[in-house]
């Protein structure tokens, strides 16, 4: 029986020191590194084992750069130098997904309401008419702005159905809609009294079609496939959007009505798509500005109702722009907007509460009905508050075929799939 050669004392030390380096993370011995055996072909060959025993047993794993920009490139939905949620512009992934997968799953009530959204993208195309300059008017709608205003609805109902089906010719009929006008609009054009209807115009729109560019470039819905949105598009949307940002949305009167409150709200909308503290708390101020001048402390709110007005439309103007406003803040985890000036947005839907039961009177005659059409505000408001008198107001809330109040187009809709009994948790 053959016996096993003892290892010599340079061999004994190496392995020692093999050992020890396991133990003692690769911590080199200096008894070992004093030792200078001679240099011979056989110690050249055991140094070369060693070094690659060395590094085989005692090197930390390095993380290949490939996975570092892997893991660097995981949180896109949130914005890290800004901190915005995305998508963020009165939806959410989390809403997104719980109406889609309601509808999906055939929930009877959330697939009433989606059928407003289908009616209207089956009701409307794509104008087309991608003009460099959009004429608007005071008092009367232009086909200039049905076919901006309408675009700007359009892409957002598509939008939704893109989020809820995940067919992606939805989303590349929006991005041909956003392509469009972000690649011709240049200017608006006024005519009749009011100098400055294009700034309530835009106002209007830039906020809805920042909405449905946000769902195209945030979300990716059930089939796991995102919408296209390419860095070329998004450059020459930000641009579309500080166009009618700069020249006309900062540029409103004081008038201290709707009008501020819907520029507020734009500017909001806008900063979040641009990833713009500065934009968004401008907006932020404007609409905390505005709060108590356009509702009283008693909730009521007659220099909208009465005065130029004198129907029962324009008060609900300021109540949905405020809603979508603080319904925003409040994604970006702020919800001082719906307690701001002791809860004035409440005191106001409270108001309404109070007109709709004839309590109270404003102190003209204003045309219309009190009780119908009610402005879509007030799904997103009873959605936080949930008082007996915005859920009223809510039980009231019945819009046309295609999902409108009563055809208006001023602001986007839809908030009785997107928000009536969907979750404040998320």
């Amino acid at each position: 029986m053959l016996s096993r050669k003892k290892p010599g004392p340079t061999a004994r030390k190496r392995l020692v020191f093999m050992a020890s380096c396991r133990v003692n993370n690769c911590k080199l011995k200096s008894q070992f590194m004093n030792n200078k055996p001679k240099t011979t072909f056989a110690t050249l060959l055991g140094l070369a084992l060693f070094v690659a025993l060395f590094f085989t047993y005692c090197t930390k794993k390095q993380v290949s750069p490939a996975a570092q920009d892997d893991a660097a490139a995981k949180p896109a939905l949130k914005t890290q130098a800004t901190g915005f949620v995305h998508p963020g512009i009165l939806n959410t992934k989390q809403t997104l997904d719980y109406v889609a997968q309601q509808a999906n799953s055939n929930d009877a009530n959330r697939l009433a309401a989606y059928q407003f959204v289908l009616n209207y993208c089956n009701n409307h195309s794509p104008s087309g008419a991608y003009k460099a300059t959009v004429q608007v008017a005071g008092g009367v709608t232009t086909p200039d702005e049905i076919a901006f205003k309408g675009d700007a609805l359009l892409s957002y109902a598509l939008a939704l159905r893109w989020a809820k089906t995940g067919t992606a010719a939805y989303a590349t009929t929006v991005k041909q809609i956003l392509d469009g006008w972000a690649n011709s609009f240049q200017n608006f054009s006024v005519t009749g009294s009011q100098p400055n209807q294009a700034s309530l115009e835009a106002s209007w729109a830039a906020p809805t079609f920042a909405a449905a560019a946000e769902i195209i470039k945030y979300y990716i819905p059930a089939s796991g496939v995102g919408g296209g949105w390419t860095t070329a598009e998004n450059t020459q949307f930000v641009n579309f959007l500080n166009n009618m940002k700069d020249n006309y949305i900062n540029n409103v009167p004081n008038f201290n009505n709707n009008w501020n409150v819907s520029a507020g709200y734009a500017k909001m909308a806008i900063g979040i798509f641009e990833d713009s503290q500065t934009v968004y708390q401008n907006g932020v101020t404007a609409v905390k500005t505005v709060l108590p001048n356009v509702i009283a402390s008693d909730g009521s709110m007659n220099g909208e109702i009465c005065g130029s007005h004198n129907d029962y439309v324009h008060y609900q103007y300021s109540l949905t722009g405020l809603s979508y406003a603080a319904n925003i803040a409040g994604i970006q985890g702020d919800l001082s907007i719906y307690s701001a000036s002791s809860s004035r947005l409440l005191t106001g839907f409270n108001y309404q509460y109070k007109l709709m039961h004839g309590t109270v009177s404003p102190p003209c005659s204003p045309n219309g009905n009190v009780n119908n059409p009610i402005w879509p505000g007030i799904e997103v408001a009873n959605r936080h508050y949930g008082t007996t008198e915005t859920s009223y107001i809510a039980s009231n809330y019945v819009c046309d075929s295609n999902g409108l109040p009563n055809g208006d187009i001023g602001f986007l809709c839809w908030t009785n799939y997107t928000h009536n009994n969907v979750p404040t948790t998320f």
